[in-house]
């Protein structure tokens, strides 16, 4: 097979070329995906492209000769090794994530993401994810509705689902304008001060330590040096405390003005508040130079990261109105709270509005 150049078709909409790959040639891995942008081979519009870039109808995408899959032995061509073989969606599978769903029409699916789902496939990530799930929620429709925007992994909470490739469009151009608006809640150590303010620190990566990246962390770096730093882009990320357990961690709810990867944890890690259960930006035990307190609280307090995407408002692509949607926090958050005496319903859903 020679290099062909693929014009994507408007029937196609916008999605991550990592996607539009598996659609166009199905043998294609997303290992394989990764290596090919790694090394210049897979392009759009001739230029170098990564596995999660938004590609759109209109745009030219370079495909190379595509390597055949490995013959195994005794098993031919298309052999499989079973520990290599996807993980099939089971009834149990099917029941979880349809019992996530908070929220849904004709046109969106709103689902409270569990902490430790990946959003999406991809290095590390195993095999398990909303992306896959998503053929649980179908409903009806003969497609499986797609993501148009995500959560870390260890993040829970409020994710939109699109039940069609137009309204997919439409949702992610109010992503790219910023008419959405999301709020999380944490859990962080210590107490920021002042209790409402901005952090403006850009972000840059520092190389991981696995083979392929696996661990990679954001780095911070100050406004005044982002000249500094090509690759650093700027991050801009709005918090409010809303309660405290003495000095020695605090309830807060952050609005990422910006989306950069891992934006809320290294913010809150740089301002010397890291959240509860943040291993990777916090540390473990007491390790935190910010006020001593380290990302973890001890006693029966969950290790897990305490971070949540509470609420998310948008426009409704269709019936014009702007909706709300509203998520319960994860039972190891929930447990926190009740811990502490943290009233969810005794808190300003909006902290910032009067902003």
């Amino acid at each position: 097979m020679s290099v062909q150049l693929i014009r994507i078709r408007e029937d196609e909409g916008e999605q991550r070329l990592d996607r539009w790959l598996k659609k166009r040639f199905e043998k294609l891995g997303q290992g394989a995906i990764e290596k090919l942008c790694r090394t210049g081979q897979i392009r759009v519009d001739g230029a170098r492209a990564k596995a999660s870039t938004r590609v759109a109808p209109g745009m030219e995408v370079r495909v190379p000769p595509l390597p055949k899959p490995n013959p195994m032995q005794f098993g031919g061509e298309d052999y499989v090794a079973p520990s290599q073989r996807p993980r099939k969606i089971t009834p149990e599978d099917e029941a979880m994530i349809q019992s996530c769903v908070l929220w849904k029409d004709e046109h969106i699916i709103a689902i409270n993401k569990p902490a430790g789902l990946p959003s999406q496939g991809g290095s590390g990530q195993g095999d398990l994810h909303v992306d896959k799930l998503s053929e649980a929620l179908m409903f009806g429709y003969k497609d499986k509705p797609k993501l148009v925007h995500r959560l870390d992994k260890d993040t829970s909470g409020v994710l939109l689902l699109a039940r069609t490739d137009r309204i997919a469009r439409a949702l992610s151009e109010m992503f790219r304008n910023k008419t959405t608006r999301k709020i999380y809640w944490a859990a962080v150590a210590g107490v920021p001060h002042p209790r409402m303010g901005t952090i403006r620190f850009g972000l840059m990566k520092a190389g991981g330590h696995g083979h392929r990246g696996e661990g990679e962390k954001m780095i911070c770096v100050h406004p005044a040096k982002l000249d500094d730093y090509p690759e650093a882009k700027r991050a801009t990320t709005d918090y409010a405390t809303l309660d405290l357990a003495g000095s020695r961690t605090s309830w807060c709810a952050l609005v990422p003005i910006t989306g950069r990867t891992h934006q809320l944890r290294a913010h809150m890690a740089e301002l010397g508040h890291p959240i509860i259960g943040d291993g990777k930006y916090g540390g473990s035990g007491q390790e935190n130079l910010g006020d001593g307190w380290g990302a973890q609280l001890g006693g029966d307090i969950s290790r897990k990261l305490h971070l949540h995407a509470r609420q998310i408002s948008f426009d409704h692509p269709i019936k014009k109105t702007r909706v709300t949607i509203v998520a319960p926090l994860p039972d190891h958050m929930e447990h926190t709270w009740d811990v502490f005496g943290w009233n969810p319903t005794e808190v300003p859903a909006d902290p910032f509005e009067d902003r």
